[in-house]
């Protein structure tokens, strides 16, 4: 085993709902191109999510690699949330996750949750016995992991219900993602001591900003309010932005049991119908939040901006505001637009909204001249009644308003860490390093089918036969496609074509696709530069209540504002578990929203839709239903009228009699056939044109 370990990779399992993985290194393996392949019977040594040794058995000479699991280093999944079930040879618990191979074996006098334990869901007494608890969605702490194909051994934790059960999908969706969701007792008690009232001692040594009309804009159901805004124009003609944040760290100081708590939850996790917040309520809904008419503690970002957006003068400040109102998009939107009624409502405010409009659009030419990329992608809107129930399923509405705050928050972010740059101190910069070439290349060949480009020139590629087996444990013959690294993309190649395709069918599908090709923003201490934003250094500054990295910038600008020496964190550490907490708060996001969709949908069964083809695969063509944010497939093999093939160099599904083609940017008529709610994949079927 010790000379296994010696050439070992660490890295972390992904397991194919189908039984094989890939191990994802955590560092690049030199003449490795990729992930290593884990066949089926050496990924049941581990479980999805955990952290690896693997030991290199085969490689390819393109790059590609496969091998075997020698130890587990870390378990992803201290708890699994499934359906328990009884049967005659035994309890088990079949996982939510269909990525964790296995049912888990429930021994007998283990499948109810002890009496007195926190984490149970019901009281102890109302928890059904053994036989009566088969269909209950439970929580499961793993006792004995898997090794070698052996089952999984656990007990009951918690019971969440049935299936069905109002809530419970948020509940287990939770569990999952092993969400920290519940405050201790120690978190709730300190937050129940922080004093209401501010102290006249600490007011007296900060700015005063209440008599100016400060006002927050946010969505009409937010509850905690982090930023507030004021333009006003100076007599030299140019704008002064004051851009004011919750002063979260006056409360929330380093090491305290709620500094650890936010930690740990890294950020606020929001789901359609709730949030799981990252600080306790009486912190981010009472006392940091910026409500309107109360006297709240902020630090402030004053930026002088003449007309071509250039920043002559800024400067950082302890303060205290009052805030004037409490605005929403759409109420801003529409005064501006010139609603009667709510001009009326806030005639002291219009004159500072209609300077907010002509500042916010001056930033945004600013960035598009400097070649910030600029999707402006669509995201669902679930829609309940009064009763909490679904309702519908919209895209969410985008306004001035939107862009208003979007553009004042990026320019307080970057100046804050330009600021912070110049000063010399370490930080957490928010990054976004340039995309792979090879998928650059990808992108540019599925762009070049719909007869656009990014207008790189001449591609010199290199490409490989392979077999890849990530799609369905099949092997399947493609080509790898390797890009000449000395390709240079800049954000304005990606600009240009977002301003070509405006307006054009194939908008949503390429700007999706440009989206796909770049890589994740993260936190680092080490400063690469924003490629989306085309800024040389950004950062997270402007919310604090619900993101962690914010409130670790606070911390570090408030220290040089009173001539201290920054905490010592270890800033590397906190970059990486933050980008960790926000990559697992917008799956968990993403899962619930799908899988709401999915629940919406399996009432609609048989019922017909208007589509746009989004992707075209061996496997059929992705549709998105026009009048709901939904998408499913059409499988190639039901697309009536003959017998269709996929072209996949031209990325078209066409007929090998009729000739008929398939592409995406096409509109149809679909018909609801089949909905899988817990894979929370839709099938549909194509209605032939009249």
């Amino acid at each position: 085993m010790r000379r296994k370990k010696a050439n070992a990779i660490q890295g972390r399992l992904s397991v194919h709902r189908d039984g094989y993985g890939f191990v994802i290194p955590d560092q690049p393996v030199p003449g490795v191109e990729g992930d290593i392949f884990v066949p089926r019977e050496c990924a049941e040594k581990a479980m999805h999510g955990d952290r690896v040794l693997v030991r290199l058995t085969r490689r390819q000479p393109d790059g590609r690699a496969e091998g075997e699991i020698v130890e587990v280093l870390e378990r992803a999944h201290p708890t699994v949330v499934g359906e328990f079930r009884v049967r005659r040879r035994g309890n088990f618990v079949v996982p939510h996750d269909e990525r964790i191979r296995g049912w888990i074996e429930i021994p007998p006098g283990l499948e109810i949750p002890r009496p007195g334990q926190d984490r149970i869901g019901p009281a102890a007494d109302s928890v059904p016995p053994a036989e009566e608890m088969n269909g209950l969605i439970v929580d499961v702490e793993i006792l004995e992991y898997p090794e070698d194909g052996d089952r999984a051994v656990g007990r009951v934790i918690e019971v969440l219900g049935r299936p069905d059960d109002f809530g419970v999908d948020v509940e287990i969706v939770i569990r999952k993602h092993h969400l920290p969701h519940r405050f201790s007792a120690d978190v709730l008690e300190q937050a129940e001591r922080l004093p209401v009232t501010l102290p006249s001692a600490e007011i007296s040594t900060r700015r005063d900003f209440r008599k100016l009309d400060i006002v927050t804009i946010d969505g009409e159901t937010a509850r905690d309010f982090d930023d507030a805004v004021h333009v006003e124009r100076l007599p030299n003609g140019n704008f002064l932005l004051q851009v004011h944040i919750a002063d979260v760290s006056y409360y929330v100081r380093p090491g305290s049991a709620i500094d650890r708590e936010a930690q740990l939850r890294g950020t606020s996790v929001y789901f359609p119908d709730r949030a799981v917040p990252m600080l306790p309520l009486e912190l981010s809904t009472e006392i940091c939040s910026l409500k309107p008419q109360a006297d709240r503690l902020v630090l402030s970002v004053l930026l002088e901006i003449d007309h071509q957006g250039d920043i002559v003068r800024q400067e950082f400040t302890k303060g205290i505001i009052r805030s004037a109102a409490r605005l929403t998009y759409t109420a801003v939107a529409l005064a501006l637009e010139g609603d009667p009624g709510l001009r009326e409502r806030y005639a002291g405010l219009v004159p500072q909204l209609e300077l907010m409009r002509e500042l916010a659009l001056i930033l945004n030419r600013k960035r598009i001249r400097r070649g910030s990329i600029d999707f402006d992608l669509p995201e669902p809107l679930i829609e309940f009644d009064e009763f909490g129930e679904m309702t519908g399923i919209t895209r969410a509405p985008r306004n001035i308003a939107h862009r208003i705050i979007e553009e004042f928050m990026l320019a307080a972010n970057e100046a804050v860490a330009s600021h912070l740059e110049a000063a010399g101190v370490p930080f957490l910069y928010r990054i976004h390093e340039p995309p792979d070439p090879a998928k650059v290349i990808e992108f540019e060949e599925l762009a070049a089918s719909f007869g656009h480009s990014l207008g790189l020139g001449p591609l010199r590629v290199k490409r490989f036969p392979v077999v890849d087996r990530k799609r369905d444990g099949r092997k399947i013959r493609k080509d790898l496609v390797l890009a000449d690294e000395s390709l240079k993309v800049t954000p304005q190649h990606y600009q240009r074509l977002i301003a070509k395709i405006e307006g054009t069918p194939e908008e949503r599908i390429l700007s999706y696709l440009m989206l796909r090709s770049l890589k994740q923003a993260r936190y680092s201490p080490v400063n690469t530069g924003h490629f989306a934003l085309a800024a040389p250094a950004y950062t997270h500054f402007t919310s604090p209540i619900r993101r962690y990295p914010d409130l670790v910038v606070h911390r570090i600008l408030s220290a040089l504002l009173e001539g201290k020496r920054p905490p010592d964190q270890d800033l590397a550490f906190l970059g990486e578990h933050c980008s960790f907490t926000e990559r697992r708060a917008a799956e968990a996001e993403r899962e619930l929203v799908e899988w709401k969709k999915a629940k919406f949908m399996a009432e609609r069964l048989g019922d017909e839709f208007d589509a746009l083809v989004v992707s075209v695969t061996k496997y059929g063509l992705f549709v998105e239903l026009l009048e709901l944010f939904v998408e499913g497939l059409i499988p190639i093999e039901l697309i009536p009228g003959d017998r269709y093939q996929f072209q996949e160099n031209a990325r078209r599904i066409i007929g090998a009699r009729t000739r008929r083609v398939f592409k995406a940017g096409d509109t149809v008529r679909v018909r609801l056939d089949r909905v899988d709610v817990l894979a929370r994949q839709l099938q549909f079927s194509l209605i032939p044109s009249r």
